[in-house]
């Protein structure tokens, strides 16, 4: 990557500025993979003809402008900054304060100072406060799409929905048309998925060399979270790394638990990293400083087997049904311990769309078609009921017209593969 003159232009440090000219920028259309992005939410709603959304999700608010204003903040307190979204129209209603964030973004038609309709904010007033919130809101939606609109709305209180249906709108639930909208990716917007893979790469290579016996479990994963804040990405959005007894059953938030030697450690990245996208991959590797198991490399290798499996199948044009149908079949010794997903969609977080397993398919399954364009995540965790120790493993890819692409390139642990496996793709390697 070419060096970065972060002192070239000092006179708007503020808004887009800094996040248009981050080094890991450097290549990236940004203002394309804004507009992209936004044109697809359009699309969407359009298709099932609803006139306005507003979102609330911190993410869903950067997947459809760019902007980004303290998302976990805005996670728990979602009725204090949201946007609305109409065939024409963007209306960002900022923090307190905050105004001056969405500065230059080109998605953003206008920004106005949110009305929180929380009880914190209003106290004993809060019903009046959401019929307020409704009235107001009621009133720019209709003169923007008209009265008795459909209208898509997010997690927000339930008085402010039941309020927006007192004012005659028909009141639907956002998530579908967003969640069709991000699932499809454009090239651009693909190089944002990439730079936020090696970045997130530079801080697991960063914490598998700081990996010892005698460190906690808060002590090395705390490696990583550094890594990617340094790197301009946003947070870690769980707590997964665990060593020894800790990685059977999976699940379970990383603590102060020392590692042992010779004992496993497991990680899922889980990474809101650069530009907001996620970072999902998951890698086993051995704490030293002896040599692995017979039994630890055995439950390697057939995670390894899972996740190129079901790797192998994937392919434009098949069916969620046909997926699970196809996908590698799980045996009966690690099935009660199985990850509750087969692949799942990836995009600023994980999203849709879910394939599930074979057995579970018929109670959680739904149907749906693999597209290309879609960022897929290929899941594997591999432990007994009832063992000691467990392994997760995932990889990130990319479906195209001519079959996938491997994003994820960490490599795995070569002391726990079986050299004679004989991968449907290269396998990541040191």
């Amino acid at each position: 990557m070419a060096n970065f003159d972060w002192h070239a232009e000092r006179s708007d440090l503020s808004g887009i500025a800094l996040l248009d000219r981050a080094p890991e920028s450097e290549g990236i259309d940004l203002k394309a993979v804004r507009l992209y992005r936004l044109g697809q939410l359009r699309k969407e709603m359009a298709k099932r003809g609803v006139g306005a959304v507003i979102l609330s999700d911190p993410i869903n608010i950067r997947y459809a402008t760019g902007t980004r204003n303290m998302q976990v903040f805005s996670m728990r307190n979602a009725p204090s900054r949201y946007l609305l979204v109409t065939e024409a129209k963007t209306i960002l209603f900022e923090f307190t304060g905050c105004l001056h964030l969405a500065d230059g973004y080109e998605t953003v038609d206008e920004v106005r100072p949110a009305m929180t309709a929380s009880f914190v904010a209003a106290g004993p007033e809060i019903a009046e406060r959401e019929r307020k919130w409704a009235r107001e809101m009621g009133d720019l939606i209709a003169s923007l799409v008209g009265k008795g609109a459909i209208v898509g709305m997010e997690r927000m209180n339930a008085g402010t929905a039941i309020a927006m249906k007192e004012e005659g709108f028909t009141i639907v639930d956002a998530q579908e048309p967003v969640e069709m909208a991000r699932a499809i990716k454009s090239d651009e917007e693909m190089k944002c998925v990439r730079a936020s893979l090696r970045a997130t790469e530079v801080g697991v290579h960063k914490l598998r060399n700081a990996l010892r016996p005698g460190l906690t479990e808060n002590e090395l994963w705390s490696v990583l979270h550094k890594s990617v804040i340094e790197q301009n990405g946003d947070y870690c959005e769980t707590r997964l790394l665990n060593a020894g007894e800790r990685t059977n059953p999976w699940f379970q938030e990383t603590a102060n638990h020392v590692i042992g030697e010779n004992e496993l450690v497991a990680l899922d990245t889980d990474v809101v990293g650069c530009h907001g996208y996620y970072s999902d991959f998951s890698r086993t590797f051995h704490a030293g400083p002896g040599k692995p198991t017979d039994t630890q490399r055995a439950l390697y290798q057939t995670a390894v087997e899972q996740v190129y499996h079901n790797m192998g199948i994937l392919k434009a044009g098949m069916s969620f049904r046909d997926y699970a149908d196809r996908a590698w079949d799980i045996p009966a010794k690690y099935y009660a311990n199985r990850y509750y997903l087969s692949s799942h969609g990836c995009g600023m977080t994980g999203e849709y769309p879910y394939l599930y397993h074979h057995g579970d398919f018929p109670d959680a399954g739904y149907d749906g078609v693999i597209e290309a364009g879609m960022t897929i995540c290929v899941e594997s965790y591999i432990g007994e009921e009832g063992g000691r120790e467990g392994v997760k493993l995932e990889q990130q890819v990319l479906v195209t017209d001519s079959g996938i692409e491997l994003l994820s390139e960490f490599p795995f642990e070569e002391s726990l593969m079986d050299s004679g496996f004989d991968a449907p793709f290269p396998l990541p390697k040191i």
